[in-house]
């Protein structure tokens, strides 16, 4: 009989340290899975390693007989947690001994729960999980971050999705390097410096070698073929001492890093005679400092021409070209004339066709440096090229979260790249084929490297034409990589001088002014530079894994694997509106489908992604009618948590990755303000509708946290919901039981989640957990007339205790404190009739002038407003005011965080010091409850000031910390 017991993840996990790890990952690239290829929303692998982890791992309350009371249990607990602390850093991803410690904990739990004796040596570990424990399946696999972070655990990993860009992802992760794991390479080069056994142990270093092998061949087989096409550019003397930084190159000819291009239309002025004139949002090339570089129109002769400045440029000249002939989202300035270019005749003339390109810079390799360059005559003649015998086809989206250049006239797939960028892209994908057949051949020479069928790799072969079409689909994957950086949509980062990719952000914005790399240059953009990235994920990947499997699948109606239940549940599910991933990948499938059709046939069938079962609530599907797109997705999602839940292994519990942001998605307000998210209310109604129940929840950290004093309120946690199927004896309460409940337990739940940190930013979705918790263990909570509340409701109701929750703080802060915060609540920073403050000043117990010394409010005449903080005193010191107040104390923290001129975490530091521990940490507390109330308010400044206090907080503690060292007295040896 299976005996079932609590995982760790249902009770504690160290929450900080996973979420450092997570954040961190964001900064990592060479050798990270997430550089193997772009996918949007990808769960950072360190947060995932955890989760499983901590998903089959039993917690020590439920192992009486080993840890009979609580010391015993935090004793083993704490050192569990030690296990994840080591496990979670990208240093020790492939660390043997932290691996196997992890993999020993799982085989001891898994071994528990089938009534069997553990393994003791090492060797046997691998080979107990991949008989005996329950595979991982993620239905939702994405970029394949789950799948990749089970089989590193020593788990068989099973991993499906909808989407065929998602597929090749993961199985270029999970399912070919395992396959090919320890074989040598092939190509000419490694066989006559390593022989075979050289490779043994190395994981997928063989293949890894082979890829950036026949890569380096197919660009330059390209160079020859298309060459020609990509000039070098002659630097001249013409400029004279306009340019001396030209010094060192006169009459030398340079690579050429990129084309810089701004889009064009005919002036509507029509006394410009229909000159085309540039569509411009910066004119700026080089931002860096010592290093500054601009683009300077001259108008002249009833036309213009662009010069380059490089030397002695102003700060007034810099300034003025940041904006370049952009003055709003989509209109801009006549160069020739100054008359306005509204954004709808920018449009009108896009979608006519009419819209052009002009060569504004060009930028080539200097001596560890860029040099900008007015642009020659040949070098645009030499971009206007016809174009190639083929080109992808396939509509760009019409609708699209985030932005699409579709209105603007780039309404097909090839109309997002240039003639010459088309046939670069072309050439390359035609080229995979080829590579392929050459791989085969060198297979045969190289006898005996890789032995075993003669099946290809989609029929699960090993041998040497499987290994041909193994190197062949990361050749392929390589050209998708490149097309990212090699489209009209791509555009120059002036700071970093580097040729950016198209998808800055989940969406196909338009890009005006525009950059055209060089794949065959040595710097950013290029071919081998995007095949190296590939390359050494492929190196790092984990060597000694399980297997692995992925699948195209429809998660709602063919969501279980080829492996029988029961299975362990892990998955990232879509996020409701958000992210149209079939829509964006089609920028991808088109030339991967080119490429590897003929040798994943099956994969790319169709002209481009699926469309009509992707599980996304997306209006512009169902004829814009928003509750028709809910429904589509509740019910889709519910009948996937159906199918999980028939899978579930009932020992183990399952855990969802959910990242929707509330306020992005609001459609039903509640009293004083509460409100319930959509995709929240959508997605939430799916897994409690499916028979689960919420048992515990962890926000964690999925996003980098960047300059504090830059940082927006932008979500940056998900929510791991850890759910189990609801017992079936759970009982039937009322609405007044279930908001007594959610108000006994939210607060706790809340000071938890603000301990560990979260973000304020993040605490409205993060409470949904632990309210939900409440919810989903009853069988029903019934309203007063009876009818059964539904999740939409619930969410209201969790948002309102949230709101209690924070307002109770109230009650610990000084009088004046609570006199501003309601205050603040109600007029915000605004100036008041006098009158007005009166009856406030009694129920808070204070006055004005009382107030007034405290140094908080401003008195002025019959009016009153509270004090700005650009009026605070600039040197305040709390340890000598005689009338501090908790207000004052937050308000001094924040302009000290949001200062530019100053090193905020410092300065915040030696504030919070002097302010003592329980003044501090009420201030912390504080600025959550500010943070609601400007988000409430609709004030974003005043948000993210509060946002970036407490987001902080972990560094100015240890600033603080550092304060005290600096302050002990130094001992004498």
């Amino acid at each position: 009989m299976i005996r079932l017991r609590k995982k760790l993840i249902e009770v504690a996990i160290p929450l900080k340290e996973i979420n450092e790890a997570s954040a961190k990952e964001k900064s990592i690239r060479h050798g990270h899975p997430s550089t193997l290829h772009l996918w949007w929303a990808r769960r950072p692998l360190a947060a995932c390693r955890a989760v499983l982890f901590a998903q089959f791992v039993d917690d020590p309350s439920s192992v009486p007989e080993e840890f009979p009371d609580e010391a015993a249990q935090e004793a083993e607990r704490q050192r569990l947690f030690a296990i994840i602390k080591r496990l979670v850093p990208w240093r020790n991803s492939n660390d043997e001994t932290v691996l196997r410690d992890a993999r020993r904990e799982i085989a001891r739990s898994v071994a528990r729960a089938r009534g069997e004796a553990p393994p003791r040596r090492d060797g046997e570990i691998d080979a107990y999980l991949a008989e005996k424990a329950p595979p991982v399946v993620d239905p939702f696999c994405g970029g394949g971050s789950i799948p990749l972070e089970a089989q590193r655990l020593g788990l068989r990993a099973h991993g499906s999705d909808l989407n065929p860009v998602a597929v090749l992802i993961t199985k270029a992760l999970v399912e070919i390097p395992p396959r090919f794991a320890g074989r040598p390479p092939v190509n000419p080069d490694a066989r006559e410096s390593l022989g075979v056994g050289a490779w043994e142990g190395r994981g997928a270093s063989g293949l890894a070698e082979d890829v950036r092998y026949y890569g380096r061949w197919m660009r330059d087989e390209a160079e020859k073929r298309i060459g020609h096409l990509y000039p070098k550019v002659e630097v001249t003397t013409e400029d004279g001492p306009a340019r001396p930084d030209l010094k060192p190159y006169a009459g030398r000819r340079l690579t050429v890093i990129a084309w810089l291009w701004a889009r064009t239309v005919a002036s509507p002025n029509p006394a410009v005679n229909g000159v085309h004139v540039p569509l411009v949002s910066s004119f700026v090339l080089s931002s860096r400092k010592g290093s500054e570089s601009i683009v300077v129109p001259v108008v002249e002769q009833g036309g213009y021409r662009f010069t380059v400045k490089s030397v002695g440029i102003t700060a007034a000249e810099l300034e003025s070209a940041k904006s370049g002939t952009k003055n709003g989202r989509a209109n801009f300035t006549c160069l020739m004339s100054r008359a306005p270019v509204s954004a709808g005749y920018v449009k009108s003339e896009g979608t006519a066709g009419r819209m052009r390109a002009k060569l504004m810079a060009v930028v080539a390799e200097g001596k560890r440096s860029r040099v900008y360059l007015q642009p020659p005559e040949e070098m645009e003649r030499a971009a206007r090229v016809a174009r190639p015998a083929w080109e992808p086809a396939g509509s760009v989206p019409k609708k699209l979260t985030g932005g699409t250049c579709y209105g603007y006239g780039l309404t097909e797939w090839a109309d997002l790249f240039t003639n010459r960028q088309l046939v670069a892209l072309t050439t390359f994908s035609d080229l995979v084929g080829e590579a392929r057949d050459r791989v085969k051949r060198d297979c045969r020479a190289a006898a005996g490297a890789h032995p075993g069928d003669d099946a290809p790799l989609v029929e699960g072969g090993d041998g040497e034409q499987a290994y041909a079409d193994a190197v062949a689909t990361y050749l392929g994957l390589s050209v998708s990589r490149q097309a990212n950086r090699c489209s009209n949509l791509s555009f120059w980062h002036s700071g970093r001088g580097t040729v950016e990719q198209v998808f800055a952000r989940q969406a196909l914005p338009m890009v005006w002014d525009f950059c055209e790399g060089n794949p065959f240059s040595n710097a950013t953009g290029n071919f081998l530079g995007q095949l190296s990235y590939l390359a050494n994920v492929l190196a790092a990947s984990p060597p000694d894994v399980a297997a692995g499997e992925v699948r195209q699948r429809d998660a709602t109606s063919d969501g279980r694997t080829d492996s029988p239940p029961p299975c362990i549940v892990a998955t990232d599910p879509p996020y409701y509106d958000n992210i149209g991933y079939a829509d964006l990948s089609d920028f991808f499938y088109v030339w991967l489908r080119a490429s590897l059709k003929s040798f994943h046939p099956t994969l790319f069938q169709t002209r481009l992604t699926p469309k009509t079962a992707e599980l996304v609530a997306t209006p512009h599907r169902f004829a814009g009618v928003r509750e028709d797109a809910r429904r589509f997705f509740e019910a889709g999602f519910g009948q996937a948590t159906s199918l999980m839940r028939d899978q579930q292994a009932v020992e183990f519990p399952m855990t969802l990755f959910y990242a929707y942001k509330q306020s992005e998605s609001v459609d039903s307000e509640g009293e004083n303000g509460a409100t319930a998210s959509t995709g929240w209310a959508t997605m939430l109604a799916g897994v409690i509708g499916s028979g689960f129940t919420v048992e515990s929840t962890w926000p964690v950290r999925t996003e980098l946290p960047g300059n504090l004093k830059k940082r927006v309120a932008a979500l940056a946690s998900s929510i791991v919901l850890v759910c189990r199927p609801r017992p079936p004896d759970a009982g039937v309460v009322s609405r007044l039981e279930f908001v007594s409940a959610l108000k006994r337990e939210l607060p706790i739940a809340i000071g938890r989640l603000q301990g560990e940190n979260i973000a304020p930013v993040d605490l409205a979705q993060a409470a949904i957990g632990p309210g939900m918790a409440v919810f989903s263990r009853y069988a029903q909570v019934l309203e007063a007339n009876g009818e059964p509340m539904v999740v939409r409701q619930a969410l209201i109701e969790i948002n309102r205790a949230l709101d209690g929750a924070l307002t109770e703080a109230d009650f610990d802060m000084d009088d004046d404190s609570r006199f501003c915060v309601a205050w603040f609540e109600q007029y915000g920073m605004d100036e008041r009739p006098y009158g007005e403050a009166e009856v406030l000043f009694t129920a808070k117990n204070t006055s004005s002038e009382g107030l007034e010394r405290a140094g908080v409010l401003v008195v002025d005449g019959g009016s009153v407003r509270l004090k700005r903080r650009d009026e605070l005193e600039p040197d305040w010191d709390p340890a000598t005011d005689t009338r501090i107040a908790d207000w004052e104390c937050v308000q001094h923290l924040v302009r000290a965080m949001t200062d530019e001129s100053a090193d905020g975490v410092t300065e915040a530091a030696r504030l919070a010091a002097a302010m003592g521990p329980r003044r501090a940490e009420t201030a912390r507390a504080l600025a959550y409850r500010l943070h609601a109330v400007s988000g409430r308010r609709g004030w974003s400044a005043e948000a993210l000031a509060y946002n970036i206090l407490a987001s902080s907080w972990p560094q100015i503690q240890e600033a603080v910390a550092r304060l005290g060292e600096e302050e002990q007295p130094q001992l004498r040896v």
